[in-house]
């Protein structure tokens, strides 16, 4: 078998050269200029789109895209000067509405020219640094039509007279107003900017500028204050209906400072109706009115915060320096709590719980109840008053928010061992005579005080209760072993054994009394000391009650919840009718200023007064005569004589009380020096007085003068030295 042979075939390319017609350029950029022509003159529907892209993309392949893309050029500037001579010519309100119908008819016509033109776009364009054909359109619109010299400042003048007449209470048409300025947008942020939003803030600035100065001669505060908000709030929907989403911050920048900034000052201290005004009729919403709106100004809020606080400072300060408001403690510190609560509503319903306004509030309140010396003793007083009395028709819940309450001007007193002088004072008098509200609401407060002070400061506190509790178990004890002794006739006795050190007592108080009560004294003191070994009784008969029965002329008979001072006294008339001033001192040894008080609470009480005084007078003097008043008679037969006791102390009472206070006070300093100086050794003069003031002013504030002369003190008991080069220095001696 013949195997065929292999042949190869070569291909060989024409020999002669295709010619290309040489005006094939013009012909098809005649066609293309001609649908272009068609596009703008509307006539699109009978247009092979098909055919004009493949036109437009052979004239690229063939090189002649520089010819095909500077046709397009003058062909779209022609028809846009045809266009902005159509628009210049339009009249009045129809000048708007014929630019917004042409630039839509000009976005439709570049859409499809662009379609055409796709294949330029994607190669010459990008290849050659050019326009693209769209934003080409939109350049010559802005050029040709929105910044041709005869439509550029008509164009603004018509925009800002519509927001003018749209701000003076005309109706516009938001919607022909959205398309334009929508229109400025989309030729570009600077076109917006440049052509429309700059000379728009410059003309709302003048506008507001002119506005609310006619407002401010007007109107009070709370009026401009809405009518300024009603702007803020214009403004801000204004731009959501027709202006570009960033021109919102400008234009509320431009309201901010004309209407609230540059008038904040005479707003706030506007007379009869400013701020101050606001805050002593609680005007809540004009208050949070100006909050919302001072806010937007950096100095807004701190401006409002000044004049509140110098406000607050002032009124405090009258309010605890007044004389007259000085006469109850008990309404004294309502009015402070009613204060409170007046601000504390004002910042919580018109400042947002602003922490700056709190803390302005709290210092304020801290700076004017510090001015009277005597507030410790007062708020003691008020809770005393709440506790003994107790609330009447409240629930405990109450009873909590008024403690709540108290502690809150408890945390703003400087001197808070002054507070717990007194307090444990009241609390005695309170526990001894059973008159207290409830157990509970006296060991809550203990608890809010210990949480605030810490344990020290309620520990002796808190170790009255548990005597009250130790008491009542030893009177059962002493009640088992008397019982059967003793018939049913002759005093009966109730003894609170107190822990010196915890209690309040007064090592002078002394008293005569009656035979038949030192009898059954000396018998419970017998008992207690069989059971207590080494413990010393000392009984304090300032602190004392009595239940007396006594007969009145015709048989009346009552029953008298009295003081033992008292009971000693009303003992000298069952052998005496009639005894001088003079003659009960001597008999009772009652201190002067406690007998006075005790005969005028019997004498001088309308309604309780079993004795009679000779002269009839409110005043005990030395020469009174007093008389057993045998016509005596009660609707009641439990007859309670309280003491006539001053409701807050005496001066003599003050001064006794302050110096306790200070004597108090030195061991505490020389404790806080001592704990300094052992950790750090060697201390200079200032920072001790520094540290110490740190560490005790939670209790009170130490007086540099004092802290010196405990220091000195240390150093002649050889705690501390100074050192021998710097005097100023101390070195701790271990």
């Amino acid at each position: 078998m013949n195997q065929a042979k292999k042949k190869n075939f070569k291909i060989e390319p024409f020999k002669h050269k295709v010619e290309m017609d040489p005006k094939y350029a013009e012909k098809t950029w005649k066609i293309l200029e001609d649908a272009i022509h068609e596009i703008y003159n509307h006539n699109a529907s009978g247009l092979s789109f098909e055919e004009l892209y493949r036109n437009a993309y052979n004239m690229v392949l063939h090189k002649y895209g520089e010819k095909l893309y500077s046709g397009v050029v003058t062909t779209m500037t022609q028809h846009l000067r045809e266009i902005a001579r159509i628009v210049e010519a339009a009249q009045g309100g129809l000048f708007l509405e014929e630019l917004d119908v042409k630039w839509r008819e000009h976005n439709k016509s570049l859409q499809m020219i662009r379609d055409i033109l796709m294949y330029m776009d994607r190669t010459f364009v990008n290849n050659f640094n050019k326009t693209p054909v769209h934003e080409l359109g939109l350049n010559l619109w802005r050029d040709h039509i929105v910044r041709s010299p005869k439509i550029r400042d008509r164009l603004l003048r018509t925009l800002l007279d519509l927001v003018h007449r749209e701000r003076t209470g005309e109706v516009i048409n938001r919607g022909l107003m959205r398309n334009i300025t929508k229109m400025l947008v989309e030729l570009g942020t600077n076109v917006y900017q440049e052509d429309f939003e700059r000379p728009f803030l410059d003309a709302a600035s003048d506008f507001y500028r002119l506005e609310s100065q006619q407002l401010i001669e007007t109107s009070d505060c709370p009026d401009y204050l809405r009518k300024a908000e009603k702007r803020l709030n214009e403004e801000i929907e204004r731009v959501a209906h027709y202006l570009d989403s960033k021109s919102e911050a400008k234009i509320t920048q431009v309201v901010e400072r004309e209407v609230i900034g540059n008038r904040m000052k005479l707003l706030v201290e506007m007379e009869n109706s400013g701020l101050i005004s606001m805050l002593i009729d609680d005007k809540y919403d004009d208050l949070g009115r100006m909050y919302s709106l001072f806010r937007r100004i950096s100095t807004g809020l701190q401006t409002m915060r000044e004049l509140m606080t110098a406000h607050l400072r002032e009124t405090g300060r009258q309010l605890v320096t007044d004389p007259e408001r000085l006469k109850d403690p008990v309404e004294f510190v309502q009015r402070l709590l009613d204060e409170k609560d007046k601000y504390d509503r004002i910042i919580q319903q018109s400042f947002n719980n602003d922490k700056m306004f709190q803390n302005a509030l709290n210092s304020s309140f801290e700076y004017f109840i510090n001015l009277n010396i005597r507030s410790p003793e007062f708020i003691s007083l008020f809770v005393d008053d709440k506790l003994r009395k107790g609330l009447k028709g409240v629930s405990e819940e109450d009873v909590e928010l008024v403690l709540d309450k108290v502690m809150m001007l408890f945390r703003y007193l400087q001197e808070k061992d002054v507070f717990e002088k007194y307090y444990k004072q009241h609390l005695a008098k309170r526990l001894l005579s059973g008159r207290t509200v409830s157990d509970d609401a006296e060991r809550s407060l203990i608890v809010k005080l210990k949480t605030e002070c810490g344990y020290q400061f309620t520990s002796k506190l808190e170790g009255m209760f548990t005597d009250m509790k130790t008491s009542r178990d030893t009177m059962q004890g002493f009640n088992a072993t008397s019982a059967g002794t003793e018939g049913n006739e002759g005093p009966t006795l109730t003894v609170q054994v107190l822990t010196t050190g915890s209690w309040p007592t007064q090592s002078g108080a002394r008293c005569n009394m009656p035979t038949e009560i030192l009898a059954m004294c000396d018998k419970f003191k017998m008992y207690y000391l069989s059971t207590h070994t080494g413990r010393r009784l000392t009984w304090q008969t300032n602190m004392g009650t009595a239940d007396l029965k006594a007969t009145f002329g015709d048989g009346n008979k009552h029953e008298l919840n009295v003081s033992t001072y008292q009971m000693c006294i009303l003992y000298l008339f069952n052998q005496a009718d009639r005894l001088t001033y003079k003659e009960i001192e001597q008999a009772t040894d009652i201190p002067a200023l406690d007998l006075k008080r005790s005969l005028q609470s019997l004498a001088c009480v309308k309604g309780k007064n079993v004795l009679r005084k000779e002269p009839m007078s409110k005043d005990i003097s030395e020469d009174d005569v007093f008389v057993f008043n045998d016509k005596f008679s009660s609707k009641f037969y439990k007859v309670k004589i309280s003491t006539v006791v001053a409701q807050k102390e005496s001066e003599p009472e003050k001064q006794e009380t302050r110096q306790k206070v200070e004597e108090d006070r030195k061991p505490q300093i020389e404790a806080a020096i001592v704990r300094i100086m052992k950790s750090r050794r060697l201390l200079d003069h200032n920072n001790i007085i520094s540290e110490v003031t740190k560490q005790l002013q939670a209790r009170f504030m130490p007086n540099p003068a004092v802290i010196k002369k405990r220091i000195e003190s240390l150093i002649e008991r050889e705690f501390l030295e100074r050192d021998r080069v710097d005097r100023k220095l101390y070195r701790y001696l271990a």
